[in-house]
């Protein structure tokens, strides 16, 4: 972008109508953007071709396709917008042609799914909270954020113009100014049922509560490592004495994976124990069970980095020493690297339940029937009932909602089974009808009322 520094300085502000071209095609784009420039030309400020991005301050901001951004890579406004103005701060967009990138897959995909977090000193959380409410009254969010004196852990869907907006009101405290976003598309519209922003005692789950834990010293807490720099980590785990530590339930393990990584016993997050296996049975299901805490490597490893985060505290008042964690967690990994490394898909705690890497990395082009690794993908993956290769890398629940268990299943025990776990289930009182793998059950007065209603009709 090209302007005169002292009309910058001195001028005062104007509006000055830029166009992006994509490709050599007609303008993507056609918007407006406040400056103290009097007149403005532009080039490409874009430069690559990724829609779905880590959203850091120290990062170029970049897309080319209608999800956009509310940030660009150089702020063009003097001051801060009121809050009024967040939901069109910047950019006024008019969509001149429909970009041809496979990104535009559906009618629902303005919508993203945002996840952050940051560990900081909050002196009063129920304050904080209501301002938060305040900010979002109006705003088509929905999902879990919560806050307490320790920081804030969100995640939550909404319209990209929506969702980015409560990104930029946060980033304007001086906070949550360099905050590291995690986007990915929503698929299907909300990919939450409603909002829920309150006081939460523990950001995350563990017995006996993370309170307590030093998790705003930063030295207390894991070494980052950058994508590029976990991924010639893991290169080298086979040539030097290291362990790489999954800090996620099994069932997220079952559908995608580091290389290495051996699969946690864990079924919930909060009774999480590794490093302190006593009993025989334990130790054996237990990756730090008898290494060298002040010479092995820990690398950790999780969604998006918070379970990490917090875990290395604890590692560390345990007498772990070396100990590293994926900056960003695996989502972070997968847009900036790919899946190298990686076999599967990533779990995620929201109604899409698994995304594959290219949701993270649309330029890859990766495919079970082209790619050795591909295929590994689903070779690794078996059947909760029958133990046969899965089709399909997603979860479903139970149809039973008294169990309600969360497992893999083939196609053909879906079938069978009427997508029970087991045969117990399809007696059970309660049943729900078999849903597509890629939907999520409703609440159960929902059933229940379609149920009456049959009943009526017959």
């Amino acid at each position: 972008m090209r302007g005169s520094s002292a009309a910058c300085c001195a001028a005062p502000i104007s509006v000055s109508t830029a166009k992006i071209a994509c490709r050599n095609e007609s303008p993507l784009f056609q918007f407006k953007i406040l400056c103290p420039f009097a007149s403005l030309t532009t080039t490409s400020i874009f430069t690559t071709t990724r829609p779905f991005l880590s959203l850091s301050r120290s990062q170029s901001l970049t897309t080319t396709s209608i999800f956009t951004t509310t940030r660009p890579f150089l702020s063009l406004s003097r001051s801060q917008p009121d809050k009024a103005n967040h939901k069109q701060k910047l950019w006024e967009f008019s969509c001149a042609t429909i970009p041809s990138s496979s990104t535009v897959a559906n009618p629902s995909n303005d919508f993203i799914v945002v996840n952050f977090y940051r560990f900081v000193f909050i002196n009063d959380p129920r304050e904080e909270v209501a301002k938060h409410l305040s900010f979002l009254k109006g705003l088509d969010i929905h999902g879990r954020i919560y806050v307490n004196e320790q920081g804030i852990n969100a995640q939550y869907s909404g319209p990209s113009k929506d969702a980015l907006a409560y990104v930029e009101w946060l980033r304007e405290d001086y906070r949550f100014s360099d905050i590291l976003v995690q986007i990915s598309p929503a698929l299907n519209g909300h990919a939450f049922p409603k909002l829920k922003l309150r006081y939460k005692p523990s950001l995350v789950q563990l017995e006996g509560g993370i309170s307590h834990l030093p998790l705003l010293d930063p030295t207390m807490r894991a070494t980052p490592l950058a994508p590029s720099e976990w991924r010639k980590r893991l290169k080298e785990v086979h040539d030097s004495n290291c362990v790489v530590l999954d800090v996620r339930n099994g069932y997220e393990w079952d559908i995608g994976h580091f290389h290495g990584a051996q699969r946690p016993d864990v079924d919930c997050f909060r009774s999480t124990s590794f490093g302190e296996s006593n009993s025989e049975e334990a130790i054996a299901s237990d990756p730090l069970a008898n290494v060298d805490k002040e010479k092995t490597d820990i690398l950790m490893y999780c969604t998006g980095g918070i379970r990490c985060d917090v875990y290395s505290t604890i590692l560390r008042q345990r007498g772990f020493q070396n100990l590293y964690t994926l900056k960003g967690g695996v989502s972070h990994y997968l847009q900036n690297e790919g899946p190298v490394e990686w076999v599967g898909n990533l779990f995620v705690f929201d109604d899409r339940l698994s995304l594959p890497p290219s949701a993270y990395n649309p330029e890859d082009t990766t495919v079970p029937s082209s790619n050795p690794q591909g295929r590994k993908k689903i070779l690794f993956a078996n059947c909760y009932i029958c133990g046969s290769q899965v089709s399909e890398l997603r979860h479903r629940n139970c149809a039973n909602i008294d169990c309600n268990l969360l497992f893999l299943c083939c196609m053909e025990c879906v079938k069978d089974l009427k997508g029970c776990c087991c045969p117990q289930c399809t007696t059970a009182p309660r049943l729900r009808p078999v849903l597509p793998g890629n939907q999520r059950y409703k609440k159960w007065y929902m059933y229940r009322e379609l149920e009456v209603q049959n009943e009526l009709a017959v």
